[in-house]
């Protein structure tokens, strides 16, 4: 079982986070917060607990079929995290780079890599400035690293470079919160125990269903650690106009990564897109 690992001693850390531009805090580049290396890292095992780690053959089987990706074929892990996806791809004999702005979370995945005895390029940089033209048959953005950016610009260069870095047909899949799924599944708040901690989820709308405020509060005995960040909703209807937007020859929305429609009984909101 691959861990979230904080950085070995002595490497290289210098406070930017993750590969996914994230919420509408402070900032644009260079300043926002999910270029925070210390809330991924006090923050990764509430998110990637065994179970996310359980997931993966199968989220990796899904996505798969619903691209139709050619067996062996280059895939961009766009906000890798601790490179869960890539190195299961990698297994499968295809040729990943797995892109991140957190230095623990990619140090975590160049240690799952060794661990299972396979390659994955790790690429430390935003995904408003990545860019490798024609490079990918498959990019994906998974478990809701999409939306986070101070402006809905942003989200938009973040496509407009993962459609260019794409081969000509090459497909990407987003999979994250629709705004019509956070209407139906709204809660004010919510406990849950997970990893040794106690974590409070408060949320908030933001606007008229613009975004979602999420404050996450962890406790464990004496400790408490706080932070707060906004995601941006899309409805279905306007993911799919923002990528046609970017450039990609067709779009389509679907409830689950398996394909299933996004209608009531949606789990997510997933778009998979064409260069």
């Amino acid at each position: 079982m691959r861990k979230v690992r904080p950085a070995r001693e002595g490497a290289r850390s210098t406070g930017t986070a993750t590969g996914a531009p994230g919420g509408s805090g402070s900032g644009g580049p260079g300043g926002s917060w999910f270029e925070e290396a210390g809330f991924w890292e006090r923050f990764a095992p509430v998110m990637f607990g065994e179970k996310r780690w359980a997931e993966v053959p199968e989220v990796v089987d899904a996505v798969l079929a619903l691209s139709g990706c050619p067996a062996g074929g280059a895939v961009l892990d766009a906000a890798c995290g601790p490179g869960r996806h890539s190195v299961e791809l990698a297994l499968r004999g295809y040729r990943v780079t797995g892109v991140d702005l957190t230095p623990s979370f990619l140090e975590a995945a160049r240690e799952s890599a060794e661990d299972e005895g396979v390659e994955v390029e790790w690429v430390r940089e935003d995904l408003r400035r990545f860019l490798r033209p024609r490079a990918f048959d498959l990019a994906l953005n998974l478990f809701t690293s999409f939306g986070y950016c101070d402006e809905r610009e942003e989200d938009l260069l973040v496509l407009r470079n993962i459609r260019e870095s794409l081969k000509p047909g090459g497909a990407l899949i987003i999979e994250t919160i629709g705004k019509e799924t956070a209407v139906r599944d709204f809660t004010e708040s919510e406990w849950y125990d997970r990893d040794g901690w106690t974590v409070l989820a408060d949320y908030e709308v933001v606007g008229p269903w613009r975004g979602l405020r999420n404050r996450w509060v962890l406790y464990r005995g004496a400790e408490r650690y706080e932070r707060s960040f906004v995601q941006r909703l899309y409805a279905g209807t306007e993911m799919e106009a923002l990528l046609l937007e970017a450039g990609y020859s067709e779009a389509a929305i679907y409830g689950s990564l398996e394909g299933a429609p996004y209608d009531l009984d949606a789990g997510s909101l997933v778009a998979l897109a064409r260069a």
